[in-house]
């Protein structure tokens, strides 16, 4: 049975590997990992080129030695914006987050990713203009994501049914298809009155979980597992889908065909990959 973690991050001075075997002892048997980043490392290179190759061969050492199909999603963080744009004005801080984009972009194009992400604006208040700055670089990710045929993953405040409205109308603007727009850390906002079209990806805490199956398929599970050894666990453990999922399962509160429509269905339709067992 093929299970998914849709969004989650790894750290060599983490659990790391030690974390995706106990995902793999509970059922897991994907993740769709996403990369810290450092300003300050982009700052002096000029370049997230060199954050994306280490992300590229630790995904490629963790799969070799726990077995586990790792994809990858890349791209700046929408955070290290606010931080360039204080120490290197506003110009600067465009030109390389933007050309971080293009150079997921090109990743993509070659295969080595499968999404653009995760990007999008902070998740706390800014002020005006760097909020509207920061749209201008979601939506150029969201015009190359477009060109390459794959979707972003979306960081971001909580999602709502406003915000889901939001990105649908700049999804229409750019020509991108809405479905290829993730939401992560989503609340379950299931239907498309609710979610416009956006595609969700769900926090897997069990009560979001049960109401996003109660609702309907249309969502992938993720954890946002941060791999910090100061905060084991955080955001949830790595075996909470592959232990979630199995525990709803077991109880009868959802079917082998529900996890089959979130877990390969829906990501190889999204993401336009093979999901083999």
């Amino acid at each position: 049975m093929i299970i998914l973690d849709n969004h989650m991050h790894l750290r060599r001075d983490g659990f790391f590997i030690d974390a995706i075997k106990e995902f793999k002892r509970y059922g897991g048997s994907h993740l769709n990992f996403c990369p810290y980043t450092d300003y300050r490392r982009v700052l002096k290179e000029k370049s997230y080129a060199g954050i994306y190759d280490d992300a590229i061969k630790l995904a490629k050492e963790a799969e070799e030695k726990t077995g586990v199909k790792i994809f990858i999603t890349l791209g700046p963080y929408p955070v290290d914006y606010v931080k360039m744009k204080e120490i290197v004005g506003k110009e600067e801080a465009m030109k390389l987050m933007k050309k971080g984009m293009e150079e997921a972009y090109e990743l993509c194009m070659e295969g080595k990713a499968i999404a653009i992400g995760e990007i999008g604006r902070p998740h706390f208040k800014v002020d005006d203009a760097t909020w509207q700055e920061s749209i201008e670089i979601m939506k150029y990710g969201m015009m190359l994501a477009k060109d390459a045929n794959v979707p972003v993953l979306l960081h971001m405040e909580s999602a709502t049914q406003k915000n889901m409205k939001e990105l649908a109308a700049m999804a229409d603007e750019i020509g991108i298809e809405r479905s290829k727009i993730i939401k992560h850390y989503s609340p379950p906002l299931i239907k498309k009155e609710e979610n416009f079209g956006i595609f969700p990806s769900v926090l897997a805490k069990k009560e979001y979980a049960i109401k996003a199956f109660e609702k309907g398929h249309y969502f992938m599970l993720e954890t946002d597992y941060l791999d910090d050894p100061r905060r084991p666990g955080a955001v949830l453990s790595l075996k909470t889908v592959p232990r979630r999922i199995n525990d709803l399962l077991s109880r009868g509160v959802i079917s082998e065909e529900d996890v089959y429509k979130i877990n390969k269905e829906n990501p190889e339709k999204i993401y336009g990959i093979s999901l083999e067992e």
